[in-house]
């Protein structure tokens, strides 16, 4: 038997929602099945699936030491924090991804991650530590692709993380890209709309005019910010965010990003030599309706200063 005992990220969470997090390879059905047969006990009472968890609570649990998981991989723990901090405070974080890094482990890549180099940053100043918690660590509210750039949202805690992800889905933070394309556009601002199937076996999407089984609606909002000479300089407004949409969108319009391998031509991005797309996150709006507890960051506004391809000669 192991007692756990709740902290301030963990409060406020269902008891079964908690239980998945802190027993990661625990099915649910085992889950459900330890809270029903009374080896899960709440300060030391008989507890149901739904109970909310208080801060102070005290977990008896009367479970086998195999789910465990006394040795977790806390590979961050060995890395050198490489970060471009936009902006921090105690709840948040701003990170200016750089391109080619991934944001979270994958085949590729299992180390050498923003997250990583996130949770390595807070250890080694103190505001995490993995051994202090049960069930949350620093969590990215967004993410972008690996050969895009830009800014990325750290939750620091589990209400910051809450409010976040409730304020994307809202739409009451807003993300500004900006984007080098391929010739010159008709219309120098706008609202591309379409239908957008991911073929996920291809990790490919395919944009459509209209609707078709299994695609999704799309929205994108667009200003020509600049012309030169065989290519524009865009600034765009994800009203929906689907993969790959602005890279897509813009290659089915038949404006393809520059350096885009996937969807753009081969022919042109040989002439930009670029190793990647001309993609950028460089730009989010708090706009929020409600108290919160990152209500002081209503209304304020963060950019990139310096987005690496319009250093260009393009």
């Amino acid at each position: 038997m192991r007692n756990v005992t709740v902290n301030k990220n963990d409060a406020n969470q269902r008891l079964d929602k908690f239980l998945t997090k802190f027993f990661k390879n625990m099915p649910q059905s085992a889950i459900y099945k330890y809270i029903r047969k009374k080896r899960v006990k709440v300060n030391g009472k008989k507890c149901d699936i739904a109970y909310r968890l208080c801060e102070g609570d005290v977990l008896s649990l009367y479970i086998n030491d195999e789910f465990f998981d006394d040795g977790e991989s806390n590979s961050f723990l060995n890395i050198t924090p490489r970060l471009n901090i936009l902006y921090e405070d105690e709840n948040i974080l701003l990170a200016d991804k750089e391109f080619g890094m991934v944001v979270h482990e994958d085949k590729s890549e299992q180390k050498n991650t923003l997250i990583n180099h996130i949770k390595a940053y807070l250890y080694q100043k103190g505001e995490y530590n993995p051994k202090e918690e049960n069930s949350f660590s620093p969590a990215l509210c967004n993410r972008i692709d690996r050969n895009t750039g830009g800014i990325v949202i750290a939750a620091k805690n589990a209400e910051a993380l809450k409010v976040i992800n409730e304020k994307i889905k809202n739409r009451e933070i807003k993300k500004f890209y900006l984007c080098l394309v391929s010739g010159h556009l008709d219309k120098k601002s706008g609202l591309l709309t379409g239908y957008l199937f991911k073929d996920s076996r291809k990790n490919t999407v395919y944009v459509y005019d209209s609707e078709k089984k299994g695609a999704k609606p799309i929205k994108t909002k667009y200003t020509v910010l600049e012309e030169r000479k065989n290519t524009s300089l865009v600034e765009v407004e994800l009203i929906t965010g689907r993969t790959h949409q602005i890279r897509a969108h813009f290659a089915h319009i038949g404006h393809a990003l520059i350096g885009d391998g996937k969807y753009g031509s081969n022919e042109i991005n040989k002439k930009f030599r670029l190793n990647h797309q001309a993609l950028y996150s460089y730009k989010i709006k708090f706009e929020f309706s409600d108290e919160n507890i990152l209500s002081y960051l209503n209304g304020r506004e963060f950019s990139v200063k310096n987005v690496p391809f319009l250093k260009e000669d393009f």
